[in-house]
């Protein structure tokens, strides 16, 4: 007899599902046969995994996480519930810990069987970072409303629609020589669809994963300068890199209107590497895929040629 997944037709709700690791953990939910509904600011965003939803599979709904009551509505009925909410911008402590910690209430009070919140590595309620400090304050938060809930911390995310790999790939596209920010960063990049994974066998099994935490993170340590090299390589082309130095990246950060701000660069600076002291995402049983895998043929379209390339 064949075994059953324990998400089928479970319905999970994906709180900021129609950003990047929402969609991605939409389509991974698919496949288990779950229901899945998408809440979100703009739901819209997440139309096009439309085809790949069984009929009465997929829903829709407009949730703005700033009101209580639309975050009930969002997860009436839910089985699970996964909070994947975050900014670098303005309300980082309305939308990364206040509101995380309602959708928890929400979710308790729903009588949910599980609540995962995607934090970040780092997340520390005393970090000089907001970014960093206001996801260590929604962890508190969360598991004091849902005390069995998982946090799920990862590292930076890649995939071939991701605005990191493709921020990096366009600039050495464009140009023969580019200032590098904090080329010195460790990193331990991890791919999106790993992570959808790991958010799924959370949700599968909150008896054993519940109130833990974990750092999804791939083990090679890869800095920024050597990550645009990697980039460059893949694309054909042959490229400078100029290391701007901390100060001046401090201080580009600091001026209005640039591409990153000031908490950013901190976050930047810091790298994201897991700690070692919380289990890896390898204890949620997944076998994470190295970048190398992926990039040559996702920068076919940045080279010069595109598939008639040379290269």
């Amino acid at each position: 007899m064949a075994h059953r997944d324990p998400l089928e037709n479970k319905l999970v709700v994906l709180i900021g599902g129609g950003g990047f690791l929402g969609i991605h953990t939409a389509e991974e939910l698919l496949k288990r046969k779950a229901r899945v509904r998408i809440a979100d600011r703009h739901p819209e965003k997440a139309y096009h995994v439309r085809p790949l939803a069984d009929l009465g599979q997929l829903q829709f709904s407009r949730c703005n996480v700033r009101d209580r009551r639309s975050l009930e509505t969002a997860v009436a009925g839910a089985d699970a519930v996964v909070y994947l909410v975050g900014t670098f911008g303005a309300g980082q402590a309305v939308l990364q810990a206040d509101a995380a910690g309602r959708a928890a209430e929400a979710a308790g009070a729903q009588g949910c069987e599980a609540f995962v919140y995607i934090s970040a590595i780092g997340a520390d309620p005393q970090s000089d970072s907001g970014y960093a400090s206001t996801k260590g304050r929604g962890e508190e938060l969360v598991r004091a409303a849902f005390p069995h809930a998982t946090v799920l911390r990862p590292s930076v995310l890649f995939g071939e629609d991701d605005n990191f790999i493709n921020m990096f790939a366009r600039l050495i596209m464009t140009f023969p020589a580019l200032p590098v920010f904090g080329g010195e960063a460790r990193l331990q990049p991890l791919f999106v669809d790993d992570a959808g994974k790991a958010i799924t066998e959370a949700l599968s099994d909150p008896e054993q994963h519940g109130g833990r935490t974990y750092e999804l993170a791939r083990p090679e340590v890869v800095t920024v300068a050597g990550l645009h090299r990697r980039i460059a390589r893949a694309q054909g082309r042959e490229r400078t890199l100029l290391n701007v130095p901390d100060p001046l990246c401090a201080l580009f950060a600091a001026l209005p209107g640039t591409p990153m701000n000031s908490d950013q660069w901190n976050l930047l600076k810091r790298g994201s590497v897991a700690s070692g002291d919380l289990p890896g995402i390898e204890a949620l049983g997944i076998q994470t895929r190295p970048l190398e895998l992926f990039l040559d043929r996702w920068m076919t379209r940045y080279r010069k040629s595109g598939r008639f390339s040379d290269k």
